[in-house]
């Protein structure tokens, strides 16, 4: 439970990692997103100039932020933390419904696999308008963090089945209440 430390377990502590590289490469396109919005609105203003290229490469930022950044707080089980129900339930129940959360987050997570797997072969080999890159290269970051979304989910629900915390490994160390930093 929240508090004590895991076990030792090569493959979470694998994907923990890669959720907190998830995070971290969210931050810097956070960074390129804002630079490139300040670049765009100083061109306009300024230059009198429309940078497409840069529109299109911020869009690019926030979509790859929004689906690398998203596995790490889906570990952490801080994606939708309506928690009320679950801190007044005793331990038995609480942990159903943590169950369930994860399984929606798998559904989820899978349903998004299937619709990548429809929609980038077909739409794939089209180029963006501004930047000419093929739709697949446009949506990759999506896609990988959606797969590794789901290899959270499935990670957290094989946790929970087998009545460990699935939390555990994705909490910050440095915060001894167990909640992320």
């Amino acid at each position: 439970m929240p508090g004590t430390p895991p076990a030792k377990a090569t493959g979470r502590a694998f994907l923990a990692r890669l959720t907190n590289a998830g995070i971290w490469l969210g931050m810097a396109l956070l960074a390129l997103m804002a630079t490139l919005v300040v670049l765009q609105v100083a061109a306009r203003n300024f230059l009198d100039l429309g940078l497409p290229w840069a529109d299109e490469l911020a869009r690019f930022a926030c979509i790859g932020l929004v689906f690398v950044s998203v596995p790490a707080l889906a570990g952490r089980q801080v994606m939708v933390a309506v928690t009320m129900l679950p801190d007044m339930s005793k331990p038995g129940p609480r942990r159903a419904m943590v169950l369930v959360a994860d399984l929606a987050t798998l559904a989820f997570a899978g349903l998004m696999l299937w619709s990548f797997a429809e929609f980038l072969p077909r739409a794939g080999k089209f180029l963006t308008p501004a930047l000419r890159v093929p739709n697949w290269v446009y949506y990759s970051l999506a896609l990988t963090g959606s797969l590794l979304l789901f290899a959270v989910a499935c990670h957290r629900v094989l946790g929970a089945l087998r009545r460990r915390d699935p939390s555990a490994y994705y909490h910050d160390p440095r915060d001894e209440t167990g909640q992320p930093t």
